[in-house]
């Protein structure tokens, strides 16, 4: 059980919808979805302002203003968990530099505009995020 409520249905979301690598952009101390998704065999890379280890999942350090590219290349998604506006639109650029959608789980009202890409807003189970994809 995950001390994050809709956890376990946001990670059911990306599970079914995206493939490869995925990227959680300022895990902080809250690895819950990664960890659901990793145990359910995906490629999931987490990164932080600093580099630490939740449990048995490693976090890189980054910052997503000045990226390590590395981290990013090949993701079809980069979400973040309760991420502020800045940190949204520093997503929605590394997103539009390797072609990845963005989701984004506000703590409030707290959601960006991102160039270049549609937002809607997705309720799936306990879930409630907004899916950002790219305009083409």
């Amino acid at each position: 059980m995950s001390s994050f409520p809709g956890a376990e249905d946001l990670a059911e979301y990306i599970r079914r919808n995206y493939s490869g690598r995925v990227v959680e952009v300022g895990v902080g101390y809250l690895p819950d979805v990664a960890a659901i998704l990793k145990a359910g065999g995906m490629d999931v890379q987490l990164t932080d302002k600093e580099a630490r280890t939740l449990g048995h999942l490693a976090a890189e350090k980054d910052d997503i203003f000045s990226p390590r590219l590395d981290l990013y290349l090949g993701a079809s998604l980069l979400y973040a968990l309760r991420p502020p506006l800045e940190l949204q639109i520093g997503m929605g650029e590394m997103a539009g530099r390797i072609g990845a959608d963005v989701l984004v789980r506000p703590l409030g009202d707290e959601v960006a505009t991102l160039p270049g890409f549609s937002r809607k807003l997705v309720n799936f189970g306990r879930a409630r995020f907004f899916l950002f994809q790219l305009c083409r």
